[in-house]
């Protein structure tokens, strides 16, 4: 199973690994700092380099499914080769501020309006949220982006840890974390923390497998660009990060 080194550290940007398999266009590796599309956030991509520096591969996707499968560009380096692996950094770092707003974002419509995150996609130059809401007016997205830029100028703490599936259920806002929706063979959830005002416990806490910045500041400035209706009781919110 290879090791998910993103899920520890998410500022790093190059790392050492060995092909367990190699499948047509595909490669696994024992360890990645490869994002695997998920949770609407899409994979990184980047180059993998074998040992002397004499080929080198194109990363151009990267999905997970009994275990982690990295799409190249070429025919795949066989089993046992050593590899460095490089990420295309400035779209990982776009894909860790979206994340961190969208969670901003999710928390936000739950304080003020009451309403659900179901669904969200985000990419390196704007993202959008879908959520339980019959309409937001004009007012009300001035409202969301005046808060979200409160939180993102507090440069709040953004942290992550593991908590067992029961405590995880028993401590956290279920609208939120939606972990019914996870299968029952997951018995650890990775849990991502955005720090409260005033050290008054955290802003939001959900389960999340994504990649975070450090702090809220590193978001900069949210702009919500418009909303789409999706159904009777659905709304879409657009938005992007200066």
């Amino acid at each position: 199973m290879t090791d998910a080194l993103y899920l520890d550290d998410t500022t790093r940007r190059t790392f050492e690994a060995t092909v367990e398999r190699a499948l047509d266009d595909r490669v696994v590796l024992d360890r990645t700092c490869f994002y695997p599309t998920g949770g609407g956030q899409p994979s990184d991509t980047g180059r993998l380099h074998d040992g002397s520096d004499d080929r080198t591969w194109r990363v151009t996707g990267v999905e997970k499914r009994d275990t982690i499968y990295h799409h190249l560009d070429g025919e795949p380096p066989a089993a046992g080769t050593r590899v460095r692996g490089e990420l295309d950094w400035d779209r990982r770092f776009a894909h860790m501020r979206y994340h961190t707003a969208q969670h901003l974002l999710s928390a936000v419509l739950l304080e003020r309006f009451d309403a659900e995150t179901t669904g969200n996609q985000l990419y390196a130059d704007h993202a959008h949220l879908d959520c339980a809401y019959p309409r937001f007016s004009e007012t009300d997205l001035a409202e969301i982006e005046t808060r979200l830029n409160e939180l993102v100028a507090a440069d709040h703490p953004v942290e992550w840890y593991v908590l067992d599936r029961e405590t995880a259920e028993a401590t956290l806002d279920p609208r939120r974390t939606r972990l019914h929706l996870l299968p029952e063979s997951i018995t650890d959830v990775r849990i991502v923390e955005i720090g409260g005002p005033d050290g008054d416990g955290p802003y939001d806490r959900t389960a999340c497998a994504g990649t975070h910045v450090a702090s809220t500041g590193a978001i900069d400035s949210v702009e919500v660009v418009g909303r789409e209706t999706k159904g009777s009781d659905a709304e879409r919110i657009e938005f992007r990060l200066g």
